[in-house]
């Protein structure tokens, strides 16, 4: 895994650059901070509109047995809840899993670097010598995330949730093992101005 995460980064460094450290975020499916208030949410969503939409079929079906008209913009129109449905319930899970899996970390002596993306690659730089805030969250087992830039407050409802819209956050380094120790090398490259 450390092989692999070096040959990543190592394509995105150009011929000056010294790599100090790559990782990896934490992998597989996951349980967040937010999923407290999103799994009681998605399942009453979900049944909802699995609800409507076995509702609505049935009434076409029947509708067509005895020979009245019947009406196929009920269940049409439920088609994209049930979607949203099945994605909070069980797609969120997979494609934060899947995000994470193709996501590697790197730092040089010049910069952070992120690698990431689910259909396409997506490099972002950040020159770590104009870099000015930089926020540390770490928990008991070590793991924890380093935030480049200004953070929001509530940034933490929308982790592992990707959804159109959601607003930008922050790059960061995600759930990372040993993160005080990646965080103080940063701060030292920082300091060698």
């Amino acid at each position: 895994m450390q092989h692999e995460c070096e040959q990543v980064i190592q394509k995105e460094l150009g011929s000056h650059e010294r790599l100090i450290w790559v990782g990896r975020p934490k992998q597989g499916i996951m349980l967040r901070p937010n999923d407290i208030f999103l799994i009681p949410f998605s399942i009453l969503w979900g049944g909802f509109a699995i609800f409507w939409e076995v509702m609505a079929l049935t009434s076409v079906l029947k509708g067509a047995e005895k020979g009245g008209p019947t009406v196929l913009i009920f269940p049409i129109f439920g088609i994209p809840f049930v979607i949203v449905g099945l994605y909070l319930i069980f797609g969120r899970f997979i494609v934060d899993a899947k995000q994470r899996g193709n996501t590697y970390y790197g730092v040089t002596n010049e910069r952070i670097i992120i690698v990431s993306g689910l259909f396409s690659k997506k490099v972002k730089s950040l020159n770590i010598k104009t870099l000015s805030d930089i926020a540390l969250t770490e928990k008991a087992n070590r793991y924890g995330t380093i935030s480049f830039g200004p953070t929001n407050p509530f940034n933490w409802w929308y982790a592992g949730c990707f959804w159109p819209g959601i607003g930008n956050i922050p790059p960061m380094f995600e759930m990372i093992p040993n993160v005080k120790e990646v965080y103080d090398e940063i701060r030292k490259i920082q300091s060698d101005k």
